[in-house]
């Protein structure tokens, strides 16, 4: 693509902001975004239904030149790879999609057509149970397919869980920003943000200085879809960006998946209700995902090892199963009276798991049994 064309084409994005069907068919029709831009004062007789007002903004798009210039030389010197649809790098599921932005800004190594693709979303006020679930699926997605690319939006929650499972497990991972590039939201999520320029990498549609703004968010999301072949649901209520993201996927004929919860927990009344509408299939690990997905599961020798040689002692187990009847988290007392043994029995025993990562100390204290 000239640096023309690229110029022309960033020019429209802005003038036809939010509208990238619109976008697309002006290009596909008139062949090229030059052609637009040499034809936007007569726009409106090549397209008999086009609406006056669009037509109107479209003859104005080069009020942007300058912005895009801009853009140009800032993305030249932050080493900002610009891409376009016709671009190899690309993402290509994403190019499938109707609505697929003509124009993606991107940061790092990431290779956004790996093999395998796969999106985590969830609400922004996740529980401990929904990191847990994050953080072993991703275990399991890198334990079976090394090298999957995991997507989600940097968001708080379950977004940034993930991003920081699959940097734990050593799987690239690729924040889809509904902002420009010159800056990370939340703040305090930068470090990650950093360390994922060198394990995956960050992707925009945005510009840089765009405004933060909730319906950037909300079209960031057709990219958190389009991007991969797979979106997971873990935690979201009924009402929520991870169901605008699981709707959007089912449109593009992603597979989309999530995890069941309690009828009592507001933070999977989504999930429920995405299961009960059949519009998401159910999992409980990544074992599920993979199957459904076609990808052979085969047991890891230390998977072998821990099912022929437990490590846990009876008195040991017998706190797991205890929390895990429970179905909530405990505190000591509650814990000691459920096992009919006194504190101090049990309180090394805790230790002990805890240290072999099975329980979790929360405030209170209450224990956490981790992947419940």
């Amino acid at each position: 693509m000239t640096d023309q064309e690229l110029l022309y084409t960033m020019e429209l994005t802005l003038a036809l902001r939010h509208q990238s069907s619109h976008q697309r068919t002006l290009i596909e029709a008139m062949g090229s975004a030059t052609a637009v831009y040499e034809n936007r004062h007569d726009i409106s007789h090549s397209f008999e239904h086009l609406s006056p007002r669009l037509a109107e903004t479209v003859a104005t798009m080069e009020r942007f030149k300058q912005q895009c210039e801009n853009e140009l030389d800032y993305a030249a010197r932050h080493k900002i790879q610009i891409l376009t649809r016709t671009d190899d790098h690309y993402p290509a599921r994403l190019r499938e999609c109707e609505d697929a932005p003509l124009v993606l800004y991107t940061l790092g190594h990431a290779d956004f057509n790996a093999k395998h693709v796969i999106s985590i979303v969830g609400t922004r006020r996740c529980t401990e149970r929904g990191r847990d679930l994050t953080t072993q699926l991703v275990k399991g997605i890198s334990e079976h397919i090394p090298g999957a690319l995991i997507i989600s939006g940097l968001a708080y929650g379950i977004d940034v869980a993930a991003h920081r499972a699959a940097l734990g497990a050593s799987l690239p991972t690729v924040g889809i920003l509904a902002h420009g590039l010159d800056e990370i939201y939340p703040r305090s999520h930068r470090s990650t943000a950093i360390e994922m320029l060198q394990h995956g990498g960050l992707m925009t549609e945005f510009m840089s200085h765009t405004p933060i703004d909730r319906l950037n968010f909300l079209q960031r999301n057709r990219i958190v879809a389009g991007t991969a072949d797979a979106v997971v649901v873990v935690e979201s209520p009924v009402r929520g960006g991870s169901l605008n993201t699981a709707r959007l996927a089912a449109d593009y004929h992603r597979d989309v998946f999530t995890f069941p919860g309690r009828p009592t927990d507001i933070n999977s009344e989504g999930c429920n209700l995405l299961i009960r509408r059949n519009a998401a299939t159910l999992i409980t690990n990544a074992s599920d995902l993979l199957t459904d997905l076609g990808i052979a599961i085969t047991p890891s020798p230390e998977d072998a090892q821990a099912q022929l040689f437990p490590d846990l002692q009876p008195e040991e187990q017998a706190i797991v199963d205890a929390l895990a009847a429970a179905d909530t988290d405990l505190p000591l007392p509650e814990l000691s009276q459920a096992l009919g043994q006194p504190v101090f029995k049990i309180t090394p025993l805790i230790l002990t798991l805890e240290m072999k990562g099975i329980i979790k100390v929360m405030p209170g204290p209450r224990y956490h049994l981790i992947g419940r």
